[in-house]
């Protein structure tokens, strides 16, 4: 087959395709929004005044059969913002409600929501706002679930606020619950500079008549941000919603599968649950010990990712005390401090079907990075080195190509020759490859090479936070979002023309005179993705120009030297 006609519709096809992803996402069907349900089933304004707190606990009075969950309720409004506790780290403003001792706001220091607001920073957490969110997490007596230390008991705190000070690595913020009867239970958050990590645990200290047994969950109830999608925004077609892994496997559970109020649920050790949404992410990791019960339910906008730990419950002794432990995640998803927190939770980072592409091509563009202190720089010498490791056989289709160049005025003789019969051509031509030892589908071999790199990079950048805004040079600054004069997708038109004007022109006239405005269709097509994969698509080009103009020029010199 023609190697000009498999690279056009090879191109054409993967245009046709990401359109048609867009349109799907732009004008396909979606489920109308409707106003959350309450506990009660009655609706509720998301609009009106500040929700009330959710009063729905868990129950764990008699064991489960084997393999069921217990039913934990549907979203329902998230807490109110009554007395709160005030942390402020250098990455992290939080607040932590005393009704469960629980983070319910959060604000990212680093993170504007556009490089030209630097003050309009990324809330990830508000109780009072529109989509809302916050953690659940709390210890349940059996059979005392109304007097356990639950995400809506009563908690105190020695101090309103607490910030970590200059020179300190971390900060602890202790609360802590009484019952009438001497039972104490202190949940300290540990933060950490510069990091999203925030550690949890439990001191239980027992000073009742009786042994008492506290069974652990932990739940993060969201509203889901439902985007406006579109094709010139391609943040917005990065997966938002509740995740959950079993430790292996990593499950994404669609807003639309749990708007009817569907429940998925399963049993393991060393899962985690998280909720994400673009480049941010919230995440639960219970402690590995023991089997914990996991469950995504929803109700329109709103979902709750729960994790209950009978099998991990602990017992206090009368007059003896335990602890218990678990992690938060609250922020951008950095893969290394994800990767520290638990070995799966950098798979939030969701490149889709090409993370075995993705998450290496990721990994050496930050080893390159940390080097050049650039992603800008990162991805022109990640590109070189595609190039050099594919160079083996990049240049073997590229003599293959050179070699059809000189073959031209030869293959024009027999078009006027077989002008009026297309079989004798296509045999005549087919002898002719075969005496020159040419391979006319080599071309599109460097077409099948660049295609895997290109739509891996359109994922690392689309979901690698540590891109986000980040600065190249002179006019781009930020490799994540569009050329803002359109000059690299024009610098990369250019180049493809100049590309071509290398290669052999394809002997159909139709053919010839597709080829001929791709350059101008891929200017356009490019014109609105992220600067970032227009750079490494222009670089790639340019490279191939290079070896391609050096190899035009070894065959010609060989074929000199023949005649």
């Amino acid at each position: 087959m023609d190697n000009q006609r498999l690279f056009t519709w090879g191109l054409f096809g993967l245009m046709l395709f990401i359109c048609w992803q867009a349109w799907e996402a732009d004008y396909g069907p979606r489920p109308v929004p409707a106003s959350p349900a309450n506990g009660n089933g009655d609706t509720v304004q998301t609009d009106a005044s500040i929700p009330t707190v959710d009063a729905d606990i868990p129950q764990v009075d008699t064991p489960t059969p084997d393999g069921a969950v217990p039913q934990l309720s549907a979203p329902a409004p998230a807490a109110d913002t009554g007395p709160v506790v005030r942390v402020s780290t250098d990455v992290l403003d939080v607040t932590i409600s005393l009704a469960g001792a629980d983070i319910n706001g959060a604000v990212l220091k680093a993170y504007p929501v556009a490089k030209n607001r630097p003050d309009d920073l990324v809330t990830l957490l508000d109780p009072a706002s529109d989509p809302y969110g916050r953690f659940e997490t709390g210890l349940l007596i059996p059979g005392q679930s109304e007097q356990s230390p639950s995400h809506v008991a009563p908690f105190k705190s020695t101090s309103s606020r607490f910030e970590l000070r200059d020179g300190a690595e971390s900060l602890n913020v202790p609360l802590s619950w009484t019952r009438d009867d001497g039972i104490t239970v202190t949940k300290t958050f540990t933060f950490y500079r510069d990091s999203y990590r925030v550690d949890l645990a439990y001191a239980i200290d027992n000073a009742s008549a009786e042994s008492t047994t506290f069974v652990p969950y932990g739940r993060i109830r969201r509203q889901a941000i439902v985007p406006e999608r579109s094709m010139f925004d391609v943040q917005s077609y990065s997966f938002t919603g509740p995740v959950t892994s079993d430790g292996a496997a990593y499950d994404k559970h669609e807003i639309d599968d749990l708007a009817d109020g569907d429940r998925e649920s399963f049993a393991t050790e060393g899962g985690w649950i998280a909720a994400i949404q673009y480049h941010f992410a919230l995440a639960l990791v219970p402690q590995p010990q023991g089997t914990w019960e996991y469950e995504v339910s929803g109700n329109n906008r709103n979902f709750l990712v729960s994790a209950l730990g009978q099998d991990a419950a602990v017992t206090a002794p009368s007059g003896g005390s335990a602890d218990l432990t678990m992690t938060l995640f609250v922020g951008p998803k950095l893969q290394s401090q994800l990767g520290a927190i638990a070995p799966k939770l950098p798979k939030i980072v969701d490149y889709g079907v090409l993370t075995l592409l993705s998450a290496p091509l990721f990994d050496v563009l930050q080893f390159v990075h940390n080097g050049v202190a650039n992603w800008g720089w990162a991805i022109i010498l990640v590109t070189v080195l595609i190039k050099i490791v594919f160079y083996p056989l990049t240049a073997a289709s590229g003599r293959s190509m050179a070699k059809m160049r000189e073959l031209q005025p030869r293959l024009k003789k027999l078009q006027e020759r077989y002008a009026e019969d297309r079989q004798a051509l296509s045999r005549e031509m087919m002898a002719l490859y075969k005496r020159e030892k040419i391979n006319p589908a080599a071309g599109c071999l460097p077409l099948l090479i660049q295609m895997p790199f290109f739509l891996a990079f359109y994922w690392v950048l689309l979901e690698s936070v540590e891109m986000r805004q980040a600065p190249f040079m002179l006019w781009i600054d930020d490799l994540s979002s569009r050329d803002p004069y359109f000059v690299l997708p024009l610098l990369m038109g250019a180049s493809m023309f100049f590309q071509q004007k290398l290669n052999p022109a394809p002997a159909d006239p139709v053919q010839a005179r597709v080829m001929s405005i791709l350059p101008i269709v891929f200017t356009a097509f490019f014109a609105f993705f992220p600067a970032g994969l227009v750079l490494y698509w222009f670089t790639n080009t340019l490279l191939s120009i290079a070896q391609q103009w050096r190899i035009n020029t070894v065959v010609a010199k060989e074929q000199a030297s023949k005649s």
